[in-house]
């Protein structure tokens, strides 16, 4: 997910969203999954969603079997594929649990051209074979402009944002995201933000310029803290890759 820009650039060229003539799916096992095994902080139980690895399964056959096609609203598609990411990188974590950190999978990858867990090509959707960085940046943003799905997408991590404990949704979509940047924001272990300076997550350096396209950063840290920053004080906090487990 986070890994140096060009690398990120090479892994999504040429991406094609896999497409199927599916009607939007119902993401209600993923959702009861997230309400049996996350926490309302995004702490994750993996020993729970091991125990439960084959409603994941199915839900993961239900992603792969109905990828988006252009009859499918903006928000039907958007919530699809950040909940397939989202539910990929629990199934990822699975297949190597128990791990102290999602970057242990990638030091234990013997495949030529793959360096990082984000490049495993472990999913398959519409028949294609695919991985992560796929999904994010070949697919999400690249066909969505917009910004707060970095508040939605998680890589496992302590300094990810939180994995909700429902899953995204059309009708939700938009009071979701915010929600998420909300929560993100005012989480002191991963954003402290007072009237004079704000030290930020690493992930609005990482992406700065798909939240500039829309406003400063500044502006973002404003809209969703509850602290409002007067000045221009802005700096980021080192990122913690250790396991989100309860």
């Amino acid at each position: 997910m986070y890994t140096v820009l060009t690398v990120l650039v090479i892994s999504a060229c040429g991406t094609t969203a896999p497409t199927s003539a599916a009607a939007p799916i119902e993401h209600t096992i993923w959702d009861n999954l997230l309400k049996k095994h996350v926490n309302n902080k995004g702490m994750v139980d993996y020993k729970g969603f091991k125990a439960d690895r084959s409603e994941l399964k199915k839900y993961l056959e239900l992603v792969s079997n109905n990828a988006p096609n252009s009859k499918w609203s903006g928000n039907e598609q958007l919530a699809y594929w950040i909940n397939a990411y989202n539910a990929y990188t629990i199934e990822l974590i699975l297949e190597h649990y128990p791990i102290k950190s999602i970057k242990d999978i990638g030091a234990t990858i013997k495949i030529p051209f793959v360096n990082t867990p984000w490049d495993v090509k472990f999913i398959e959707i519409g028949g294609k074979k695919m991985d992560l960085n796929n999904i994010e940046h070949g697919i999400i943003r690249k066909q969505f402009n917009e910004p707060r799905i970095h508040f939605a997408l998680v890589c496992a991590a302590m300094s990810c944002p939180p994995l909700r404990n429902e899953a995204f949704t059309a009708a939700k979509l938009n009071q979701q995201l915010d929600d998420q940047g909300r929560d993100f924001l005012n989480d002191a272990t991963k954003n402290v933000v007072t009237k004079d300076k704000a030290s930020i997550t690493k992930i609005m350096d990482w992406y700065g310029g798909d939240f500039k396209k829309k406003m400063p950063i500044k502006d973002w840290i404003n809209k969703y803290a509850s602290t409002k920053l007067e000045s221009d004080n802005i700096s980021y906090m080192d990122y913690k890759w250790g396991l989100n487990e309860q």
